[in-house]
Order: C-alpha cells, then sequence, then structure tokens
C-alpha cells in the first residue's frame, strides 16, 4: 500500500519521544498537527466514533503515547491499550492510511503491565494491515536515550557514581541503547518510504546494563566505577518503595524489564535509517550535550 504523506497527526507529541518525532517531521517539511487532550483524551477516547470526527484531512498518525508508571489519572489499560485500538480502528474506518505505533522492544516477551498493555495495541495495529485496512508499523524501540527521558536522567545520574548498586539479576541482560534522534529519523523514514509491520528501533552495539552506565562514565570523563551486585530479595524491596514513589522511574515493572534482554539487529536498522545508528561512544555528545 502506497501513499504520498504531508499531513501528520501525532498522538503523545508533548512526551520525550514524541517531541523528537514533532520536531524531524517538520524539519522535512511535513504539516505537523499535535493532538490535545481536550480533542484526544487518551484516558475516555476507547470507541473509534470518539476519533474518526478528528482525523479529517490527515495522510497519517503517529501514535506516541506511553507511560511507564501507573497512576490514577494515567491508567495504563487505557492509555497503551483501549484509546490507541480505537485510534487504529477510526483510522480504518476515517481512510487514513499510514499508522505508526511506537511501542517498545521487549514488551513480547514481558508479562508487566506496561508490556502487556503496549503489545495489546500492537496486535490490534498488525491486525489491521495484516486485514489490508491500512498500512500499519509498530516501532519497537530499545532504550531510547537523550535528554528529556526519564530513563536517561536515571542513567546519567548512575554514571556520576563511584561505586554503583545494582540489581544482581539485570547485570547479565544486554541493552542495546538507541539515540531518540534515530528514533525520530525512523518515524520520518517509515512515514516517506512505508515499511514492514514491525522494526526494532536499537542502537550499534549490544552491552549489559553495567557496561553501558561505564561507557557514559567514561564519556563524561570518570574511571571505572565499582560495581557491586545486589541480591535478589533487596532489589525487590527497593523496587517496591520505588512503586511509592511515581514521581521517579524506578518500580517493580523497571526491575522486571531490565532482567531481559533488549537488543536488536542494528544492521536493519541501519538500512531503515540509510545510514548507521548514533555510536555508543558518541552517545553523551550526540544525544544529551546537543540535543
Amino acid at each position: 500500500m502506497s501513499t504520498s504523506v504531508r499531513s501528520v497527526l501525532i498522538c503523545g507529541a508533548s512526551g520525550f519521544i514524541g517531541g523528537r518525532v514533532v520536531r524531524a517531521l517538520r524539519e522535512a517539511g511535513l504539516s505537523v498537527t499535535t493532538a490535545s487532550s481536550r480533542t484526544h483524551d487518551f484516558t475516555r477516547a476507547h470507541a473509534p466514533a470518539d476519533w474518526v470526527p478528528h482525523l479529517a484531512g490527515f495522510d497519517a498518525v503517529i501514535n506516541a503515547v506511553g507511560v511507564l508508571r501507573e497512576t490514577r489519572d494515567r491508567p495504563l489499560d487505557a492509555l497503551h491499550h483501549r484509546a490507541p485500538a480505537a485510534l487504529f480502528e477510526a483510522c480504518a474506518q476515517a481512510g487514513v492510511s499510514r499508522v505508526l505505533q511506537i511501542s517498545a522492544n521487549g514488551v513480547a516477551t514481558s508479562d508487566t503491565r506496561y508490556a502487556t498493555s503496549k503489545r495489546a495495541a500492537d496486535e490490534v495495529l498488525m491486525r489491521l494491515r495484516a486485514e489490508g485496512r491500512l498500512d500499519g508499523t509498530v516501532l519497537r524501540p530499545s532504550i531510547v536515550f537523550g535528554r528529556g527521558g526519564a530513563s536517561s536522567a536515571l542513567f546519567m545520574s548512575l554514571a556520576k557514581l563511584p561505586v554503583l548498586v545494582l540489581p544482581a539479576a539485570a547485570l547479565s541482560a544486554r541493552v542495546q541503547p538507541v539515540a531518540v534522534p534515530d528514533v525520530a529519523l525512523a518515524c520520518l523514514r517509515l512515514l516517506q518510504d512505508g515499511g514492514p509491520e514491525l522494526v526494532t528501533a536499537v542502537g550499534p552495539q549490544a552491552l549489559p546494563l553495567s557496561a553501558f552506565i561505564g561507557e557514559l562514565r567514561r564519556q563524561l570523563g570518570h574511571g571505572p566505577a565499582r560495581v557491586i551486585p545486589l541480591p535478589d530479595a533487596p532489589s525487590r524491596w527497593s523496587a517496591l518503595v520505588g512503586d511509592r514513589l511515581p514521581f521517579q522511574p524506578w518500580s517493580s515493572e523497571s526491575l522486571s524489564l531490565l532482567q531481559q534482554d533488549n537488543v536488536g539487529d542494528a544492521a536493519t536498522f541501519a538500512r531503515l535509517l540509510g545510514r548507521a545508528p548514533v555510536p555508543l561512544e558518541q552517545f553523551v555528545e550526540a544525544t544529551w550535550r546537543s540535543a
């Protein structure tokens, strides 16, 4: 299914990834409209009819809505599943042929509420594509690094510590961090050229979490840190404490996600970008200081 995309509606434009996507699309000359909570309320708009009146004139829609921590005002199932599912069906009904869903790598195998709610919406979009009703792609980034990201701020804070106390179960799991400008560029390429039903967005190198933090330390001009593995029980206890502090990213869900590999095929992602992803050794400069 081929289409020329000129006008794009972006949901979640005020977020870390969504904001960078808006910038990339506007710099490429596309007309971008950012959804507002008044007309596009993800906590309430759970039927296609809630969305169809707001889709006229758009060639494409990007859903970048996502929260790691659930609160009373931000229920995960509503934000990640029910509203996106209604939006995707509405796009099919309204003739918005190209739709991008920004999900997360690892949700296919995780049983956290974050992962299962994201996966449910991903599956709706892929089903609509399989039925030939729209050209939909699910973009699943690994850990996205850059200014403004909650996880980035956490990793940068850890990188400044001479002693790292990390969950033992997370030390052997590999991550493949991707720079936020590369995620934004991937969205632009998918809008311009289309793509497969599923794209994994990853950086050029997979490495253990402690090694990633160590590389950030090196880029900040610090020497190697001492790493102390935190046993399983204290790790769970600290995560439970984090569950009660919704203003910060550490929680039981975060712990679960960090305990599994979060990697992919960098060569395939590079072909989509049309260049190599931002090298890991340039992360601080490319995605933090110059963001």
